[in-house]
C-alpha cells in the first residue's frame, strides 16, 4: 500500500516536471498540466478503491480470526470449567464419605 502512494508521487513529481521544464506555449502547458492532473487523479481513485478493497479484506479476515480465537477460548473455557466441576464432585464425593463416617461414631 505504501509503495503506490510512493509510486502515485513519483508519476506526479515526474510528470510535472516534464511538463514545466518542456519548450511549450502557456496554454499547451496548462492543457498538458490539466490531462496529467486528470490522469493522475483517475489513478489515485483507483489506487484508493483498492486499498479499500485491502483494508476490507483485512479486517473481514481479522474478523474471522478473531471470531474462531473467541470460539477456541470458550471451548477451552468449557474444558477447563468441565475439569473443575469435576474435581469439585470428587471432593464432596469425599466430604459426604467423610461426614457419613462422623455420623456412624457418633
Amino acid at each position: 500500500m505504501i509503495h503506490k502512494g510512493a509510486i502515485v508521487l513519483g508519476v506526479l513529481i515526474g510528470a510535472a516536471a516534464g511538463v514545466l521544464l518542456a519548450p511549450e506555449k502557456g496554454s499547451a502547458t496548462r492543457s498538458q498540466l490539466k490531462k496529467e492532473g486528470k490522469d493522475i487523479k483517475n489513478q489515485l481513485s483507483s489506487d484508493l478503491i483498492e486499498v479499500k478493497d485491502d483494508l476490507s479484506k483485512v479486517a473481514s479476515s481479522g474478523k474471522e480470526t478473531l471470531k474462531q480465537e473467541i470460539k477456541d477460548m470458550a471451548s477451552k473455557t468449557s474444558y477447563k470449567t468441565e475439569q473443575a466441576i469435576t474435581f469439585l464432585e470428587k471432593q464432596l464425593a469425599i466430604l459426604k464419605e467423610k461426614n457419613k463416617t462422623l455420623q456412624q461414631t457418633s
